[in-house]
């Protein structure tokens, strides 16, 4: 009976297994099981709003809600009954923000907003706008509203008077209890935007925002900016069937920016009033607050430089302003979301890294320093909420484990400064959602054997509620491939000055230590990203869990899958972080080194097979690790990569080499053509042929450079393809692509030895 038994068990786990494939990774419906994004919590406190994907389409999204009273979780509004994936259309000033947003490869409804009551949502679809209100008889929930076109960045305003929204480069607003549609201004067009962020905005600068409604409706502060001094930029976007000459002005480092201008404008319309920004007009407007009485607007500004950061309040009736702080630093100042204006008005939280790591302060309306909230060596990602009413500041912070994201809480008046209280419960990352009055929060969960979860928590910790338990069993999508999931390690190395770096290991789940395994070298290695994280993926990245799914299932194939996180990445300080300053492409190349040496030393690794790849900024890092270290390196992949920063844009570029005329030398010394000759190892290169971000010049500079030298590479352009290759299509192709790359050049490589 025990042999029937046993053999019954073997043929059901037998059955239910199965080889995972880049097709279902890729292509299919989502291996995470119902992992929802765009988790927010209603105003009122009363529902949790999440974009759900499709069981059948992890790319296709509905809006759900999470009554929290009855605990129940509802679908709201299907896309496909609304606009059916097949006509469904975007806008190419849509899909320009949304390639901006990392989520370009997603249809449906991919962006919404609550109203200030918690009763309605707006979201748009296709190139059409919907409002939602809850709680009334299904026929009469949707409404269309009349746009008179293709609309971008839609909102409610504060008091629900209004929805607001941009078209054709000028800024509307719809009053909901008319119906009337009334344009506010009406000089934009050709070079000049009104309402919208600039290109670096929303690329670098975290600010995808160009337009901030008064919080009593009365008022709209609206950015305007006029590119005409931006060079136009010819590019062909070669598509399957066209070729697009696209004209688009991009400001390369060193190039001038655009011209902006703040201005301030009622719903009712009339003339712009505009806000003195300073002689200085070679700037950029970093963020826009206003203030809890209306009567008020903050905003930062940054010099070219970006070595300085300040902070000035406006008195909207007048329009007199005073500066209320400035930071500055030899290196680069770095923005962040952590400014926040108490309920009483006469003092704000703050951000800042002026101690070498990030932390909060309390500054008084007077602009002097009352108390530092935190210090010490560790840092704050965010600060997530704020309770007066209890002298409460939530926040996110790796403080126990470099790789790990927990909640924690902080004394409002500095008592509990470099003691938090960690409030989140399991090792891992946690993403931390607050309700308005901080009373509870919405989390979502993970670790490297855990998808996420998403839980309901009080501001102590405590869970109330599951919305997404996705338990992790025998009915979850990732089931049948978890028995040959890797087994993930982590782990540290010292840099060459003695600064810690963390990595992560992958081995195959029937590990043999006598075997000598090719290693894939998977990294990023550019700034303000971490890719060593104790979590199910990284939950920064659009299409992070694909790339773990994949490097799980290149175990599958025989490598060992390595991460390192070197020097200039994110959350470590800014001594990690500031010796990128003035040159690129040197300590990422020797802490990436430091970590193919330390490979080589394990028994179980072939030193002769290990590769690298990298997109982005690590397509960049693969391209200078050939070029420098083509002796330490068996190959490598680069896709989109930069080659030449003084293609790219300005603030990104100069944040750390500064302008080109005043560091002829770093561009120089940053870019692999100098080395380019040293690139004795193979390698394959590969484009988006419509990249509208690391421009495709960027590769046919590259392959013109290689030519000229006789050096040999491989290719793969696609036609179509932007920064990210966001069709299906094209992502299950390029990782085919480069798995059997590797497999050929790396893996399955003949060695020979001089005797």
């Amino acid at each position: 009976m025990r042999l029937l038994l046993a053999t019954l068990i073997a043929v059901s786990s037998t059955a239910m297994a199965e080889p995972l494939t880049i097709e279902r990774i890729f292509a299919g419906g989502s291996l995470d099981g119902p992992s929802p994004r765009a988790l927010k919590i209603s105003p009122d406190g009363k529902r949790v709003s999440l974009l759900r994907a499709k069981a059948t389409d992890q790319n296709r999204f509905d809006l759900w809600a999470y009554d929290i009273g009855k605990k129940q979780l509802a679908l709201l509004v299907d896309a496909d009954t609304i606009e059916p994936a097949e006509t469904e259309t975007v806008s190419p000033e849509e899909q320009s923000r949304r390639e901006r947003a990392r989520t370009a490869g997603f249809s449906g409804i991919v962006d919404y907003h609550w109203s200030t009551d918690g009763n309605q949502l707006l979201f748009p679809l296709g190139e059409h706008l919907y409002l939602y209100t809850l709680d009334v008889e299904k026929a009469r929930a949707l409404r269309t509203l009349d746009t008179g076109g293709a609309v971008i960045d839609p909102r409610i305003s504060p008091k629900g008077g209004y929805v607001s929204f941009v078209r054709a480069q000028n800024l509307w607003v719809v009053d909901l209890a008319s119906g009337q549609r009334r344009q506010l201004t009406r000089d934009g067009g050709g070079t000049v935007h009104n309402g919208e962020a600039e290109f670096v905005a929303q690329e670098e600068m975290d600010r995808s925002q160009g337009y901030w409604w008064a919080p009593d409706d009365s008022a709209i502060a609206f950015e305007r900016y006029d590119q005409a001094r931006v060079p136009l930029v010819k590019r062909a976007e070669v598509y399957a069937d066209r070729t697009d000459v696209i004209e688009q002005h991009y400001p390369a480092a060193g190039d001038p920016n655009v011209d902006v201008q703040l201005g301030l404008i009622t719903p009712l319309g009339g003339e712009a009033r505009w806000i003195d920004l300073g002689d200085d007009k070679d700037i950029y407007l970093a963020r826009v607050n206003w203030l809890p009485d209306s009567k008020q607007l903050s905003y930062q500004i940054q010099p070219r430089s970006q070595q300085k950061l300040e902070l000035r309040l406006v008195d909207t009736a007048t329009l007199q302003q005073r500066s209320l702080l400035i930071e500055t630093r030899t290196t680069w100042i770095e923005l962040n979301n952590d400014l926040r204006f108490l309920g009483n008005g006469d003092a704000f939280v703050w951000g800042s890294d002026r101690s070498g790591f990030h932390h909060l302060y309390v500054y008084g309306i007077d602009g002097k320093l009352r108390t530092a909230i935190s210090g010490g060596e560790w840092n704050i990602d965010r600060l997530l909420a704020i309770d007066e009413a209890q002298g409460a500041v939530y926040i996110e912070s790796n403080r126990d484990f470099m790789a790990d994201r927990q909640v924690y809480r902080l004394a409002l008046d500095g008592s509990t400064f470099n003691d938090p209280q960690r409030i989140s419960q399991g090792d891992g990352t946690h993403k931390a959602e607050f309700a308005a009055d901080a009373r509870f929060y919405v989390d979502t969960y993970s670790n490297p054997t855990l998808p996420p979860q998403v839980s309901v928590h009080g501001n102590d910790g405590e869970r109330i509620d599951w919305i997404e338990r996705n338990p992790y069993d025998d009915s979850h999508p990732y089931a049948r491939h978890r028995d040959k999931a890797a087994v993930v390690e982590f782990g540290t190395l010292l840099a060459g000055d003695g600064q810690v770096l963390q990595y992560r290991l992958l081995k195959p789940h029937v590990f043999d230590p006598s075997r000598r395994y090719p290693v894939f070298n998977f990294f990023y290695g550019g700034p303000g990203v971490q890719r060593v994280v104790r979590a199910w993926a990284d939950p920064g990245t659009a299409h992070a869990a694909q790339q773990v799914h994949f490097a799980h299932w290149l175990t599958q194939q025989g490598y060992v899958v390595f991460t390192l996180d070197n020097r200039g990445m994110a959350r470590r300080g800014r001594v990690f972080s500031d010796v990128l300053h003035g040159q690129l492409g040197n300590p990422e190349v020797e802490d990436q080194l430091a970590g193919v040496r330390w490979l080589k030393q394990q028994t179980w690794v072939d030193g002769n097979r290990i590769g690298v790849f990298g997109w982005s900024y690590g397509g960049y890092l693969t391209t200078m690790l050939l070029a420098k270290a083509s002796s330490e390196i068996a190959g490598g992949v680069a896709v989109a990569p930069v080659t030449d920063w003084t293609l790219y844009d300005t603030h990104y570029t100069e944040r750390y080499l500064g302008l080109p005329k005043a560091n002829h030398a770093g561009y120089i010394r940053s870019a692999p053509f100098a080395w380019l000759d040293g690139m004795t190892s193979p390698l394959l290169l590969v484009h988006g042929m419509a990249d509208d971000n690391v421009l495709f010049t960027n590769s046919t500079k590259l392959m013109t450079e290689l030519q000229e030298r006789g050096i040999a590479f491989d290719l793969m352009t696609y036609p179509g393809g932007k920064h990210g290759l966001s069709a299906p299509t094209m992502r299950v192709h390029v990782y085919r692509l480069i798995s059997s790359w590797f497999d050929r050049t790396i893996r399955d490589k003949v060695i020979t030895t001089d005797d």
